[in-house]
């Protein structure tokens, strides 16, 4: 069996036609593909290897490419892509999960990879070497990214991941690496591949269809893929480790979540209904009480209603894939790759406290010709003559059911590339080429009104009192009084953004192996030219943009395009016959805002063959990004954010109190009003980028590589956090850290903190004015090491083993020049939690129709919520067997996450779930059957 090979730099690159070099071969990161034919040869032929008995050494190339194919997925029982790129050693950033509340609310549905951890933005995402829209809702209201939640699995024929800058091939994204999915080019007969999956605890059951097929007639030939998936949600309610308020570490966090409360503010106490919650009894399925706040004070509220949310979106949709060509003669070639998607993903954030109303299933008073930070949101009560605050929660009974109140968006997605390749002058390879990919989507978000809110529960405003308070005569019991379905239909709204992205890329190249001849051999060359446009809009809700139209936050727009131009050449040298060179230059010229900054990259690569089983490697390379588009046309966007702590007052009023101390305590949380805008003003990122290492085959079937990365960005653009800005605000006024090192208040950094964090006459914070910025640099090295052995018995049947480590030696940043340099593998960091270590292990046994296979995942321990311990480290394992009927008819069962494990218990980690949902889930167990069926051609 030929097993082909696309992975080296060229072959990821511009075109296909570039995989005349390609001399990597795939490195065995999940279980093994099944048996191949045996064979001696170690002939390369121009994308083939011949067999699996060539020595890694001899085919590996400059850096290290990591390949997984189809059937690896498979037998790993992985059933997404983002489960795949999770699974890799490499992707150790921090992403948000299916339950990030923030980046859900933001970019409902998508998911994102980070390589190295140097975030999403970073990692350039190509299907089938073609760069794809972003997402078009930026991530965490910030970045731009590319979606890879919706790329369909049963069509891919396999993912090729190159780590490390690759800026000076590929262009912009590149500094952390690339990962190219290459689709399914060719097949032969129909292929009809169906997979049922379900969980041992309940929730999150799931179909997936996919039907393959090809043909040719005459000159004409073509592939023809639809996926179907129907997956359902899995919700909060449904695990037992997070259904209610109880499973909460901390007894702060286990008290009732609201349904109702309303405070006196004049006499700084809760009013209890006078049935004692009695009314609302029923609510929440019959979990509503009676409850005391941490200061004993009464309120309505239920331990269950925390977790009303989903674990796991529900997911329904279909795309479609094409590959078609036309052979005009033996040098000339019409292509055509076409892809189109239509999803529908629905999830429900519910709320992030315990005493907080959700923004998509509560309310509470919010007046918005009031500014001060507590006038927003208190009334005076004519009847009591005191200043008082109503909030409210409503139930799955007053809402209609929790399905009524989910976030919907419906992905549309299109990506066509089109162009005629050739030969011509006997070794040139020639291919000109017209990408265009658009990503748009209709995302429905439950607001609530809040005029019609304040209306329902206070009745019509009777004026304001001298002070600036809206004045209302409401009755009290309107508050603790269960709300019809209907009722809450008239305060209840869709907040529909129609946001969308556009990529469109016209590229020629060329590329030859023997541009001209050395002593040692031909020089190879690819040589590309390209231009391309991009664009997004945001499209937001009108209302969304109007102050205080809805309940909760208040949204922001952005709009933008840019033009990019780029030449690009690579050569690969034979200096000697056992070493080789390989050389890339590029230069790209953005266009935007009236700006066109530009940069030439390059990078340098050298393999060294002393022996026939052993490469010794390296490269270099140096990387130019320009700023996301987001980054810089972002209008204002606005957080409200109800519960900020005032770190400057805590600590002057408490001396000793430490930040996290001050931010448990609660007496010193502010309601602020925060702003978040672009920067045109950005400059761009560069980096440098080194790797060396070596890979040895010492006997056959037995594999190691071993390479150590060093990567560094400069001028890296980041979003300020608001939190850390009112920390560094205090540090600078009080002129000490909290624990103790001196802050120079005429520092840059203090004087960036002290301007954005904007504090009223009185002293008290009523903003904080955050915005990208160009940090001074970011850089992370480590060590990777892969190995692999295949083992042939005689009676028990071919076993390969493959594992996968990597190794964290450092990840440090400096936000700016002459601040002291922070390292985020610290336990003490608190912006992130990256692990020092991850890894994959896998064993894979074939034995005639019968196979099985064994794959674990391994993180490293990572930070506490409270930033002062450790985390464990944690294993997952997935378990599969198979069976072929006969030899077109193949039943596969899988067991992921074989040991039902739950996330690691983090005591301190009180908000919900109350565990990091970046590394951790609480789906368990889960099962799946499938059916693969091929009528005609090869065998399966």
């Amino acid at each position: 069996m030929l097993t082909s090979v696309k992975s080296s730099p060229l072959s990821l690159a511009i075109a296909a036609s570039l995989g005349l070099f390609a001399l990597a071969a795939p490195v065995p990161t999940l279980a093994q593909d099944t048996p191949q034919e045996e064979s001696s040869s170690k002939e390369l032929e121009t994308i083939q290897v011949t067999g699996s008995r060539i020595p890694r050494a001899q085919v590996e190339g400059p850096a290290p490419v990591t390949v997984v194919t189809a059937a690896q997925i498979q037998a790993a029982g992985l059933t997404s892509v983002p489960d795949v790129l999770r699974s890799l050693s490499q992707n150790s950033g921090t992403v948000q999960g299916q339950q990030n509340t923030t980046g859900a609310q933001s970019t409902p549905g998508a998911q994102a990879v980070d390589l190295r951890g140097l975030g999403p933005n970073h990692t350039l995402v190509l299907i089938n070497g073609r760069r794809v829209a972003d997402f078009p809702l930026p991530l965490n209201g910030k970045s731009n990214f590319t979606d890879i939640g919706n790329i369909p699995l049963g069509m891919i024929d396999r993912i090729e991941v190159l780590t490390g800058s690759a800026s000076a091939v590929y262009g912009s994204d590149a500094m952390a690496g690339v990962i190219n999915f290459i689709l399914k080019k060719s097949t032969d007969g129909t292929t009809i591949d169906y997979r049922y999956g379900d969980t041992q605890h309940g929730g999150g059951r799931s179909h997936d269809l996919t039907l393959t097929t090809g043909f040719e007639k005459g000159a004409f030939s073509g592939i023809i893929g639809l996926e179907f998936l129907d997956k359902r949600p899995l919700w909060g309610t449904d695990r037992k480790v997070q259904d209610s308020t109880l499973d909460a570490p901390t007894s702060r966090r286990r008290l009732p979540r609201l349904t109702a409360q309303r405070y006196d503010w004049d006499d700084d106490v809760n009013i209890a209904p006078a049935d004692d919650c009695a009314a609302m009894s029923r609510l929440n399925d019959g979990t509503t009480k009676l409850a005391a706040d941490r200061y004993g004070e009464p309120y309505c509220g239920s331990e269950r209603a925390i977790a009303y949310r989903t674990i796991e979106n529900e997911r329904k949709g279909i795309n479609g894939y094409g590959s078609f060509e036309y052979r005009f003669s033996d040098s000339l070639s019409w292509f055509a790759d076409t892809q189109v998607g239509l999803q529908k993903v629905k999830l429900l954030t519910g709320t992030g406290g315990n005493d907080v109303a959700s923004d998509n299933m509560g309310w509470e008073f919010h007046d918005p010709a009031s500014t001060n930070n507590y006038r927003n949101k208190m009334f005076y009560n004519e009847g009591t003559g005191h200043y008082e605050i109503w909030s409210r929660q409503f139930s799955p009974e007053e809402v209609g059911g929790l399905e009524n109140r989910m976030n919907s968006t419906t992905e549309k997605t299109l990506a066509v590339t089109t162009g005629l390749k050739g030969v011509f002058a006997d070794s040139w390879n020639w291919e000109a080429a017209y990408n265009h990919s658009q990503y748009k989507a209709d995302v429905r978000m439950p607001r609530i009104k809040a005029d019609a809110a304040n209306r329902l529960f206070l009745g019509d405003r009777l004026g304001y009192d001298d002070d600036g308070y809206a004045i209302y005569n409401p009755d009290p019991a309107r508050l603790f009084t269960p709300i019809t379905p209907s009722q809450f239909a008239s305060i209840a709204a869709m907040s529909t953004f129609r946001p969308k992205a556009e990529n469109d890329n016209l590229s020629f190249t060329v590329d030859t192996p023997s541009l001209f001849s050395m002593p040692a051999g031909d020089v190879g060359f690819a040589g590309a030219l390209e231009y391309g446009e991009q664009s997004y809009r945001i499209n937001p809700d009108p209302l969304a943009l109007t102050p205080d139209a809805y309940y909760g936050p208040q949204y922001g727009d952005g709009h933008g395009s840019r033009d990019r131009w780029s030449a690009a050449g690579e050569l690969r040298v034979p200096l000697l016959s056992t070493l080789q060179a390989s050389v890339a230059g590029r230069y790209d010229r953005y266009s935007y805002g009236g700006q066109s900054p530009g940069k030439f990259t390059y990078s340098l690569g050298l393999e060294w063959r002393p022996l026939d089983s052993l490469l010794v490697r390296g490269s270099y390379g140096t990387g130019f990004r320009a700023p996301d588009m987001h980054y810089l046309f972002a209008g204002d966007d606005y957080y409200r954010t109800r519960y900020a702590t005032d770190y400057y007052h805590c600590r002057s009023e408490e001396p000793g109190f430490s930040n996290g101390e001050c931010y448990d305590d609660g007496s010193w949380d502010v309601s602020t009003f925060d702003v978040y805008s672009g920067n045109r003003r950005l400059n761009v990122e560069t980096s440098k980028s080194f790797t060396a290492g070596f890979v040895w085959s010492p006997i056959e079937n037995l594999d190691f590589a071993l390479d150590y990365y060093k990567i560094r960005v400069s001028n890296q653009v980041q979003s300020q956090d608001r939190d850390r800005l009112r920390i560094t605000e205090a540090d600078c006024r009080l002129g000490k850290t909290d624990t103790g090192a001196p802050v120079d208040i005429n520092s840059p950094t203090c004087q960036d903190a002290l301007a954005r964090v904007i504090r009223d006459a009185s002293g008290d914070i009523t903003s904080v004015h955050f915005a990208p910025i160009n940090i001074a640099r970011e850089q992370t090295s480590g060590v990777d090491l892969t190995a692999s052995y295949r083992l042939e018995t005689a009676n028990a049947g071919t076993f390969r083993f493959s594992g996968n480590y990597n190794w964290s030696h450092r990840h440090s940043r400096q936000q700016y020049p002459g601040d002291p340099t922070e390292n985020m593998l610290d336990v003490s960091f608190s912006a992130t939690t990256l692990p020092r270590a991850k890894g994959n292990v896998g064993v894979n046994w074939d034995k005639g129709p019968w196979g099985g296979s064994l794959f674990g995942t391994y993180l490293g321990r990572v930070a506490n919520y409270d930033n002062d311990a450790w985390t464990p480290a944690t294993w997952r394992f997935n378990a599969g067997a198979r069976y072929d009927v006969n030899d077109h008819l193949r039943v596969s069962l899988s067991v992921n996450n074989l040991f039902d494990k739950m996330p690691p218990k983090d005591a301190t980690w009180a908000p919900y779930p109350y565990y990091d949902t970046s590394w951790f889930d609480s789906i368990g167990r889960s099962y799946y059957v499938r059916v693969t069926w091929k009528l005609g051609g090869r065998p399966l």
